[in-house]
């Protein structure tokens, strides 16, 4: 199966945005694999922590914002 590692990210940016706190945190309930990549892309800061939540940067939590709206509101 090919699988389009970059609508996973899409979904998992905005189901991040569904667990958003304090802000800018988010619950990191996702695949390691997966919070890499939105590190990578510049959406969240670095994963690699104690905490269980992660943080948005400026773009990353404007991004999610607009993805759960596109994906999940009526």
């Amino acid at each position: 199966m090919d699988i389009d590692e970059d609508k996973i990210d899409e979904a998992a940016l905005a189901l991040l945005y569904l667990t958003l706190h304090e802000q800018r945190r988010a619950w990191k309930q996702l695949d390691w694999d997966v919070t890499n990549r939105l590190y990578e892309k510049g959406f969240i800061l670095d994963p690699i922590s104690k905490t269980k939540s992660v943080v948005f940067t400026d773009e990353g939590l404007k991004k999610s914002e607009e993805l759960f709206k596109k994906l999940f509101c009526k």
